[in-house]
């Protein structure tokens, strides 16, 4: 048996006085061949995880239980009206066809069978007990994770197997990656699910307390893990998926004022400040190991996240985020005027785009492609809540790329191709236009072109999700958007 001992939790002091209400109603996936094909980009796997098998749609996989004033947090320009009361009233303007109740269904399906209990998971997984005994002690109960996607080949599929569940979809469905659960954290926080967004938070939290020792605290999730059990697969971390989770803790304490999310969220921030930011660049690595912290490091502007730099700023003001957010900007900013108007998934210290060589982006890296097509909702997002001008001109630019080749229909199949970054590269033809790419592109219509997004949010809300085996990040990603555009992601009183 595998014997951890636990460790207390660093409590970090912190007074914040804003309050703020949220909505009452509110990876990787390719637009090429793979559309349902996904790769979070391991910071230290030297293999693309291969094509998987769909299972088909499934149905649920278990029955869950439903559930002062600050300064101004980084750079901005018209950061919109507060009134007295302390309630957040947005200053720009969603598409016409915004619809709230379209978001909460949305939500509801993704939940029914992207996420899973505790309790369910050892009746799909019975020989799993002992170890969920072991690693999720009374102190991170109740928990639950969110699935990733089927691993039927390939570079995972004998990490990710179970092959005596009980239940015959969960086969292949045993890993979670971080980035699921800091989707999964701010698609709860947005549909004001905090049951569920307890289990998930409980989940990062117990993985993390059993990897540590009494000499090292670990603070950033492992990118990906086995079911509720002990078995290490790789405990490297996702700076995407790091930002995601503190990004909701820091949402969720200036809902309910409790401070163990604030405490929680300071380890995290400061763990990442330490780890994950370049202390010559200000620039955010991809992750925190070698293969990202380098003399030559290779960056993923998808994992931008403007929204969590700012309330980072607010909340840990030892750090300079502000610079890191700046810094950010200005190199996104050259990375999309050096090219054709769109942003390669990956990119080198000059702004170049450039392959990552860890197996997943061999043939995609120059393009707009499975990592960049989250670019749309980070910006959007911060866009929507703070109107920053240079959010609207990296909006604007991409928004004038798509509706040019689309003729101005976003209907047009010219929305399902990866577009080069590279001018003297090719695209990569497609005329399927999966449900999160038509999202992605519709909301660079956001403070950009009004008839746009109107005719676009109409399409996106007439979309359903996928779910099957494969549909891990189409499936969360269209319901992030959805909660964009449909008006759940409700700005904190800061």
């Amino acid at each position: 048996m595998h014997i951890k001992k636990l460790l207390a939790p660093v409590v970090l002091p912190l007074t914040i006085t804003a309050v703020f209400g949220l909505a009452a109603c509110g990876d990787d996936s390719s637009s090429g061949t793979d559309a349902n094909i996904d790769n979070p980009a391991d910071p230290s796997n030297p293999s693309d995880p291969g094509t998987q098998t769909d299972p088909g749609t499934q149905t649920d996989p278990g029955t869950q239980t439903d559930p002062g004033a600050q300064t101004d947090p980084g750079t901005q320009t018209n950061p919109g009206q507060q009134g007295n009361t302390g309630v957040w009233t947005p200053t720009v303007a969603l598409g016409t066809g915004a619809n709230p109740e379209y978001s909460t269904a949305i939500y509801a399906s993704w939940k029914e069978f992207h996420y899973v209990t505790l309790e369910d998971e050892l009746v799909y997984y019975p020989t799993l007990s002992e170890q969920a005994d072991e690693v999720f002690t009374e102190q991170f109960r109740p928990a639950a994770r969110v699935i990733w996607q089927a691993q039927s080949t390939g570079y995972y599929a004998d990490k990710c197997k179970t092959a005596n569940s009980t239940k015959s979809n969960m086969k292949a469905r045993g890993c979670t990656v971080s980035e699921g659960t800091g989707y999964g954290m701010l698609l709860t926080v947005a549909n004001e699910d905090k049951d569920a967004f307890d289990r998930l938070w409980n989940y990062s939290k117990a993985i993390r307390e059993y990897n540590s020792t009494s000499v090292t605290k670990m603070y950033l999730t492992p990118w990906i893990t086995y079911s509720f059990g002990y078995d290490k697969i790789d405990n490297s971390s996702a700076t995407d998926a790091d930002l995601d989770i503190a990004t909701s803790l820091v949402m969720m304490y200036y809902k309910t004022q409790n401070e163990a999310y604030k405490v929680d969220a300071l380890n995290i921030i400061n763990a990442i400040w330490d780890a994950e930011v370049n202390k010559t660049t200000y620039l955010l690595y991809s992750g925190n190991t070698s293969t990202w912290v380098n003399d030559n490091p290779v960056y993923n502007l998808s994992y931008f996240s403007p929204v969590a730099l700012r309330l980072f700023a607010v909340v840990d003001p030892a750090h300079d985020w502000n610079k890191v957010l700046d810094s950010m900007y200005a190199y996104m900013m050259q990375v999309q005027n050096a090219g054709t108007g769109v942003f390669p998934d990956w990119s080198d210290a000059s702004g170049a785009a450039v392959n990552p060589n860890n197996g997943s982006a061999d043939k995609t890296y120059w393009t707009f492609n499975k990592e960049s097509v989250r670019i749309p909702w980070r910006i959007a997002w911060d866009y929507y809540w703070f109107a920053d001008e240079r959010d609207q001109a990296i909006l604007a630019k991409l928004n004038s790329f798509i509706s040019t080749r689309a003729s101005g229909d976003p209907s047009s199949p010219a929305l399902g191709t990866s577009y080069s970054w590279d001018p003297s590269k090719s695209d990569i033809s497609s005329t399927v236009v999966p449900p999160q790419w038509l999202a992605g592109w519709c909301a660079t219509g956001i403070g950009t072109n009004p008839d746009w997004l109107n005719a676009c949010t109409n399409l996106v809300n007439a979309k359903t999700l996928t779910r099957n085996g494969s549909s891990y990040f189409p499936d969360i990603l269209l319901g992030l958007y959805s909660a964009l555009l449909n008006g759940k992601f409700v700005r904190p009183a800061i």
